[in-house]
């Protein structure tokens, strides 16, 4: 396997990022201990122009402050107060695109994954989801601004390629109130693979 470099990050085409993702496996090294799973859903969030994104018309807080890092950078962000969501920061410094990584089939360190998960067995609820796969995977809102070029969180290319035809494209889960945002399919997954987080709709 070998680690995505800097390159892959910085481009400008969020979504094109987004959809070659699907497939590339997530790694993290938490207190000695790697975790890994394959990419199976992705959201790209297109920076100051889409009103679904943290970074929409320059809004620039302390939360989204990593939004605004090169690309590259992972941006973790806490929702409803407890679940620890995942991005990939990409584009150039200051420019707040981002994909969101929403489902990944586990791979590396299961024993430890259900332990994080508090599971005893492995079912789709493990790593379905961006708040189970970082709970899985112990990403944290500590992690944000980490570079993935970095050992903690990275993400590797292992040259298994997922066909074009078995990834499907959709609206964005959880963005309803975006506007004509809502509406973008910019959400792309593994067709048929159990830790997608949600049926597609369009």
């Amino acid at each position: 396997m070998k680690k995505l470099g800097i390159k892959f990050y910085e481009r400008d085409q969020v979504i094109d990022i987004a959809r070659e993702l699907i497939g590339k496996i997530l790694v993290t090294k938490v207190d000695g201990v790697c975790t890994s799973g394959r990419i199976v859903e992705a959201e790209a969030y297109q920076g100051v122009i889409d009103r679904a994104c943290h970074g929409f018309g320059g809004r620039r807080t302390a939360r989204n402050e990593h939004m605004y890092a090169p690309g590259g950078t992972a941006y973790v962000y806490i929702c409803y107060g407890m679940h620890h969501l995942f991005n990939v920061v990409t584009n150039k410094p200051e420019v707040p695109d981002a994909v969101l990584i929403r489902g990944i089939d586990p791979l590396e360190g299961i024993t430890t994954m259900l332990k994080r998960t508090r599971k005893k067995l492995v079912d789709r609820t493990l790593t379905r989801g961006p708040g189970n796969l970082s709970r899985a995977l112990g990403i944290t809102k500590l992690n944000s601004g980490l570079k993935l070029t970095g050992n903690t969180i990275c993400i590797m290319d292992d040259g298994k390629m997922i066909p074009q035809h078995e990834i499907g494209c959709s609206k964005r889960i959880g963005v309803e109130s975006a506007g004509e945002a809502a509406n973008y399919c910019y959400r792309f997954y593994h067709k048929g693979n159990l830790f997608v987080s949600a049926s597609p709709s369009k």
